[in-house]
């Protein structure tokens, strides 16, 4: 039961603020829940076994039998990581939001919905129980961005969800296709008739498609899938809805919006689209590969081209998640018996669960400086609004300097293993297109590097001779995310010791 009581927990917080209302002090509240959230996530993983590739704190009730749908929770090595990474990104996200004050406890009430939503998808193993939370995490944050967003919040909300829903719809269709032709919602066992090589030719025999081949029915299917999850990572095309989303919302929710609504997508190419359709991702590897190169490359490119703090970071999340689904790709990849390949599979795997994980962190906590930023600066966030800040806020400037720096992948902290096993894993594997991803580290490089100039360096603009160093408080806040950097890129094992089993049993089903 404490996957469904980790879920519930936030939609109690909620409710409980709704009926406190403004005057009770919302953040505190909100915080405390999320806090809370955090606690049992860390029971989970302590008691997690990191050994054994079965689903684990499983929890299976007939939900409504006449369509075989369970109330079926369990995680792996997987789902305990973006658990963890939602009970991190919470927090910071309601740490960062001490600014709003008009309707105060709705604002917070829809960030706990968000993370029960959060907690559900990535929990859930069912189809219809899993779509249900996927869909429901558009409410809390489509209002979390009309009601207390930018100027242009009303065309950035509206393009968030309809975007999202296109691509919902795509891969309800393809669902309902799969369910139709085997009569199964279960992720378990649709992936269970995939290997087998049954899945397929099951669904085209029930549904009477005869007069479609079943390479092209096969990636139909795919197709819808594959552009819901791609829209929510995103993928270039898909992605033109997040710079404004990013840039519109107020801050607090752009840190659940980057650290982990993102990662949902990245979860369902993971556990379903992987799993499920790899054979359909092989037969167009090639145009996969070029589409998460462009991603990487352009992104950041147009990170490059930003003056807006919130858009760069945007382009650049954009940028660090293409990586994640370069490696991907990559290992499906058909390589035969080479075991020195399956090596290199098994170091990309593990190298996009951290990556997306420690993105997730570094992301969550730049945006959290932004917020900070605006704050002393009556709403600024231009690249050249500032300059020279180092001078009266030594303790911000180095702070968000490591943070920077983990972005940017500095050894020592968390965002160097990561690409670096994504690279690892990856050139061997798809020489051509790992070659070609290394601009957009170069860029990367460049658009940080210039972020530290532009803002930090130089002469100090006379307007800041009384900007605020961080306070205390904000230091010790802070303190946590810095040192969790520190940790994961001294001693990454922390979390690798953890998801490695999975990603191998992962990597083993293709």
């Amino acid at each position: 039961m404490i996957l469904t009581l980790l879920t519930a927990l936030p939609i109690v917080g909620a409710i409980t603020l709704l009926l406190l209302g403004d005057r009770n002090k919302p953040r505190y509240i909100a915080l405390a829940f999320s806090l809370a959230a955090l606690a049992i996530t860390l029971v989970l993983w302590h008691r997690f076994d990191p050994t054994s590739t079965a689903l684990q704190f499983q929890e299976r009730y007939a939900w409504i039998p006449a369509l075989n749908i369970d109330y079926h929770v369990g995680i792996d090595g997987l789902g305990l990581l973006m658990l963890l990474l939602s009970a991190i990104v919470v927090p910071i996200g309601i740490a960062a939001s001490k600014q709003i004050e008009q309707r105060a406890s709705l604002y917070f009430a829809l960030m706990l919905l968000l993370q029960s939503c959060l907690f559900g998808a990535f929990t859930a193993l069912n189809f219809v129980h899993w779509f249900t939370y996927w869909e429901l995490s558009l409410i809390p944050a489509f209002f979390l961005i009309k009601l207390w967003g930018g100027p242009k919040r009303t065309p950035a909300a509206t393009q968030f969800l309809v975007y999202t829903m296109v691509g919902s719809v795509a891969m309800l269709l393809s669902f309902l296709a799969l369910y139709l032709g085997t009569g199964k919602f279960d992720f378990i066992d649709l992936t269970q008739l995939a290997q087998s090589g049954q899945l397929m030719p099951t669904v085209l025999s029930n549904l009477n498609l005869h007069h479609i081949t079943p390479h092209h029915a096969a990636l139909l299917l795919f197709a819808g899938v594959f552009l819901g999850f791609a829209v929510k990572v995103p993928l270039i095309p898909f992605h033109t809805w997040l710079p404004a989303t990013y840039s519109e919302a107020p801050t607090g929710a752009t840190i659940l919006l980057t650290g982990a609504m993102s990662k949902m997508g990245l979860y369902g190419f993971l556990r379903i689209l992987l799993p499920i359709f790899w054979p359909q991702m092989q037969a167009i590897l090639t145009p996969l590969l070029w589409l998460s190169v462009a991603t990487i490359v352009l992104s950041a490119y147009s990170a490059l081209a930003q003056k807006d703090f919130k858009r760069i970071f945007a382009y650049s999340s954009i940028n660090h998640l293409g990586y994640c689904l370069l490696c991907l790709f990559a290992v499906v990849k058909f390589t035969g018996a080479d075991p020195g390949l399956l090596t290199q599979k098994y170091a990309a795997m593990n190298g996009v669960f951290l990556q997306s994980f420690n993105h997730g962190l570094t992301a969550a906590t730049l945006f959290w400086f932004i917020a900070m930023l605006e704050s002393r600066s009556q709403g600024l966030r231009g690249l050249n609004d500032f300059g020279g800040l180092r001078k009266v806020a030594p303790v911000f400037t180095g702070l968000m300097g490591i943070a920077l720096f983990s972005s940017l992948g500095l050894p020592g902290l968390n965002g160097f293993i990561g690409e670096f096993l994504i690279f690892k894993g990856s050139f061997p594997l798809v020489t051509w297109a790992t070659s070609i991803s290394v601009l957009g580290l170069l860029i990367t490089a460049i658009v940080i590097l210039g972020i530290l100039q532009h803002v930090f360096s130089g002469p100090l603009n006379e307007k800041w001779l009384t900007f605020p160093d961080l306070t205390t408080t904000e230091r010790l806040t802070l303190f946590p995310a810095i040192a969790l950097m520190f940790a994961l890129g001294l001693y990454p094992q922390l979390i690798l010791g953890v998801i490695n089993t999975t990603a191998m049993h992962l990597v083993n089903l293709l």
